[in-house]
C-alpha cells in the first residue's frame, strides 16, 4: 500500500473541542487488521442501551457489516459500535458473514449484551477476507479502556486514505434542556451519493426515540452526505448512524420527529452532517480545490440535483478546476448531458460572482483575466441558472488531480 498522503491543503486549521457525552465511552487499539503500527479498530461502548438509527449504501453489492446493521436496526437499541479500517469485509462471501457474527457474539459476551445490540462497520480493501479473530481478541482491552473523552482517537482509528480526522460538534436546546451532538466521519475516495468509502457516526445525549431519529436522519442525509461527490463511485460500505444515550439532564423524551421541541435539534443535526460531509470532500484524494456547484431555475428540485451532480461528477469540469482553467464550456456540456429539461438560450453560468455565459452565449462583459484569477482560489463556486423553473440544488465536490490517480493506482497492492 502507498505511503500516507500529505495533509490536504483544504484541511481545517484547527479542530473544535469535543465535549464528552454522557452514556458513551470510546476506545481504540492496533489489531493488525491491515495496517502496521497504527490504531485500526475503535469501539463506542454505551453504558445503557442507546436509541439508534442509520442509513446505508444503495450499492447492490453491500458489505457484510452493512447487511448486519440493517438487520439489527429493527431492534432500535445499541450497546456497542465496533469499526475497523484496512479491510472492508465486502465481497467476501460466507466468510464475511462468519467474521461479523464472530465479532458480534464476542462483543456481546464481553460487555454483557446480546448480539443484536452490537453494530459494526468495516472500511478498506474490498475482496480480502477479514480475520474476525483479530478483532475479537482485542475486545476486552477495548471495553476496559473505554473513556468518554476519546472520540478524536476513534475518528483517527477509522481513517484509510484520509489525511485528517473529520469531527464536528454542536450544543443545542431540546425544549428547555441543553444537549450535545458530536460527530465523526471518514472518507476521501470512492465517494458519491447513495450514500457517499464513507463512514460517519453521530452521538448525542438527547433522549430521542429510534423512530424519530430515523426520520430526522433519513431527511438530513439528502442535504449532506447525499449531496457530495469526489469521484462518482458509490462504496459497498457507506454507513451513517446516530446514537442517542438519553443522558442529558432535565431533557424530556422525544418520540416524534415532528415534536416542536426537537426543531432546534433537527437544524443542528442538519448543520453538523453538512459540516462532516464537506470535510470529506475537502479531503478528497489528491484534492486541491473545494468546489460548490449550484443549480438554479431548473424544472424541479430533482432535476436541479441531477444537473448539479452531472457538473460535479464531470472529469472535464473537475480537471479544469484542477488546472485553474475558466472553461465554462465544460459546464455547458455537463448541463446538456444530464438528461433533464434545459433550454440552451436561457442558460446563464457563473464562476463565483463572475457571469461568464448569458442566455446561451458568452457573456458580453466576459473578462478572461478576472475569471482565471478567480479559478486560482482554493474554494470555487460554479452556478448554472437554467431559467425555466424554480428548482434549485447545491452539491459539493473537489478537483481531479494527478495525485488521485497515484493514490488509487496502487491502493490494493
Amino acid at each position: 500500500m502507498a505511503a500516507p498522503a500529505p495533509l490536504s491543503p483544504l484541511a481545517p486549521k484547527k479542530y473544535p473541542a469535543l465535549p464528552p457525552i454522557g452514556g458513551v465511552r470510546f476506545a481504540t487499539v492496533a489489531a493488525g487488521v491491515r495496517y502496521a503500527g497504527r490504531t485500526d479498530v475503535m469501539m463506542a461502548l454505551f453504558d445503557e442501551p442507546a436509541a439508534v438509527a442509520g442509513v446505508f449504501t444503495r450499492s447492490k453489492c453491500p458489505s457484510a457489516p452493512v447487511d448486519w446493521c440493517r438487520a439489527q436496526l429493527k431492534g432500535g437499541k445499541a450497546r456497542a459500535l465496533i469499526v475497523n479500517s484496512g479491510n472492508a469485509n465486502a465481497f467476501t462471501g460466507h466468510a464475511g458473514i462468519t467474521a461479523v457474527e464472530l465479532v458480534a457474539e464476542a462483543a456481546a459476551k464481553t460487555i454483557g449484551a446480546t448480539p443484536n445490540e452490537i453494530f459494526m462497520a468495516s472500511t478498506g480493501v474490498i475482496g480480502e477476507p477479514l480475520d474476525g479473530s483479530r478483532i475479537a481478541r482485542v475486545l476486552g482491552e477495548l471495553a476496559s479502556g473505554a473513556k468518554a473523552d476519546r472520540l478524536m482517537d476513534a475518528a483517527k482509528a477509522i481513517m484509510t486514505t484520509d489525511t485528517y480526522p473529520k469531527i464536528a460538534t454542536a450544543r443545542v436546546k431540546l425544549g428547555e434542556a441543553d444537549v450535545t451532538i458530536n460527530g465523526i466521519a471518514k472518507g476521501a475516495g470512492m465517494i458519491a451519493p447513495d450514500m457517499a468509502t464513507m463512514l460517519s457516526y453521530v452521538f448525542t445525549d438527547a433522549p430521542i426515540a429510534s423512530g424519530a431519529l430515523q426520520t430526522m436522519l433519513s431527511k438530513s442525509v439528502e442535504r449532506s452526505f447525499n449531496a457530495i461527490t469526489v469521484d462518482s463511485d458509490t462504496s459497498t460500505s457507506d454507513t451513517l448512524m446516530i446514537f442517542a444515550t438519553g443522558a442529558a439532564k432535565g431533557a424530556r423524551p422525544v418520540e416524534d420527529a415532528a415534536d416542536p421541541r426537537a426543531a432546534a435539534f433537527r437544524r443542528a443535526l442538519d448543520k453538523l452532517l453538512r459540516n462532516l460531509a464537506q470535510q470529506v470532500v475537502r479531503d478528497g484524494e489528491g484534492a486541491r480545490k473545494f468546489v460548490e456547484v449550484n443549480v438554479e431555475g431548473a424544472a424541479t428540485r430533482k432535476a436541479a440535483k441531477r444537473i448539479a451532480m452531472s457538473i460535479a461528477n464531470s472529469p472535464l469540469v473537475k480537471t479544469a478546476c484542477a488546472g485553474e482553467d475558466a472553461n465554462w464550456g465544460r459546464v455547458v456540456m455537463a448541463v446538456g448531458k444530464a438528461g433533464e429539461k434545459a433550454e440552451r438560450d436561457k442558460l446563464d453560468i457563473w464562476f463565483g460572482k463572475i457571469r461568464v455565459a448569458h442566455q446561451g452565449l458568452r457573456d458580453p462583459a466576459y473578462d478572461e483575466a478576472a475569471a482565471s484569477a478567480y479559478m486560482k482560489r482554493d474554494t470555487i463556486a460554479i452556478t448554472a441558472d437554467l431559467g425555466i423553473g424554480r428548482g434549485r440544488a447545491t452539491v459539493w465536490t473537489c478537483d481531479l488531480t494527478k495525485e488521485y490517480v497515484a493514490i488509487n493506482g496502487d491502493y490494493r497492492s
